[in-house]
């Protein structure tokens, strides 16, 4: 189970995303997201495929490591699919009693489940599979650091967001364990009526929190223990440095983005 959940998985490498500043690739994801939210034709929507395919290629994270992060949000996908594909307005072309497929709709549909598809592949392919949780809570707290003057607890956010994504995979091995180990015992998850399998998840979900509280405790004992007191006066083994690589890959990233929404407003007209 836990491995089909990327969420705080890191993929060892030396490319080009791996070794650019985290600050840099948060950043230009945000960046990336807007682009792709924009766009409603297909000209755009091709492009950014072509530089998505592009960065796959960059990064040499296999494929089929980077398409397992579309399995955790296929029921989203779907979702999102089906209701533009059934709401669309305009030319009808199949109706089956009060439900009607438009040229519209199917248009919607495809775009829609378009920029979520790229939306989740890029994020993973810039934030998860090339950055480990702690360079991504340092870039966090270094873009977080202006905020000090308004008394906005940077490192402690950043410590957070650290913990959490690193118990994460823990926690999925954690509730892998507990269904085998139930399953050993006799029980069944799968037959029954939808409430009696809620019931039956209740075997799983009471041990996985007290094996939650008990993780959080001993995590607790242990920077009570090294004296933890707070980001104030704190180094860092590897401090956070721009390179030249981050200033040429920012430029042409930004350059395909920009090309991305030209292309958007000079074919408005296309599909």
């Amino acid at each position: 189970m836990h491995d089909q959940i990327l969420l705080g998985k890191y993929y060892p490498g030396n490319s080009i995303l791996h070794r650019l500043d985290p600050r840099t690739k948060f950043i230009l994801m945000l960046v990336l997201m807007i682009t792709i939210l924009i766009p409603r034709t297909a000209f755009p929507l091709i492009l950014i495929c072509v530089y998505s395919f592009i960065m796959m290629l960059i990064s040499k994270v296999p494929i089929r490591e980077i398409l397992k992060s579309l399995k955790s949000v296929i029921f989203i996908l779907s979702f999102a699919f089906l209701i533009n594909l059934f709401t669309g307005k305009g030319e009808i072309i199949f109706q089956f009693y009060f439900l009607k497929i438009t040229e519209e709709g199917l248009k919607n549909a495809i775009i829609m489940s378009s920029r979520l598809i790229f939306l989740v592949l890029d994020t993973t392919l810039l934030l998860t599979l090339t950055t480990t949780s702690l360079q991504l809570a340092d870039a966090i707290e270094s873009l977080l650091k202006p905020l000090k003057i308004f008394h906005v607890p940077a490192h402690e956010i950043a410590m957070m967001i650290s913990i959490a994504l690193r118990f994460v995979p823990t926690l999925m091995e954690e509730t892998d364990k507990i269904i085998k180990a139930q399953n050993s015992r006799g029980a069944n998850f799968d037959a029954g009526g939808f409430f009696t399998k809620i019931k039956g998840y209740v075997s799983i979900i009471v041990p996985l929190f007290v094996s939650s509280f008990r993780r959080a405790s001993e995590l607790a004992f242990a920077m009570e223990a090294r004296c933890y007191r707070g980001g104030e006066g704190r180094t860092k083994l590897k401090e956070l440095k721009y390179s030249k690589l981050d200033l040429a890959f920012t430029m042409v990233f930004l350059l395909a983005c920009t090309t991305i929404l030209i292309s958007h407003y000079q074919f408005a007209n296309l599909l």
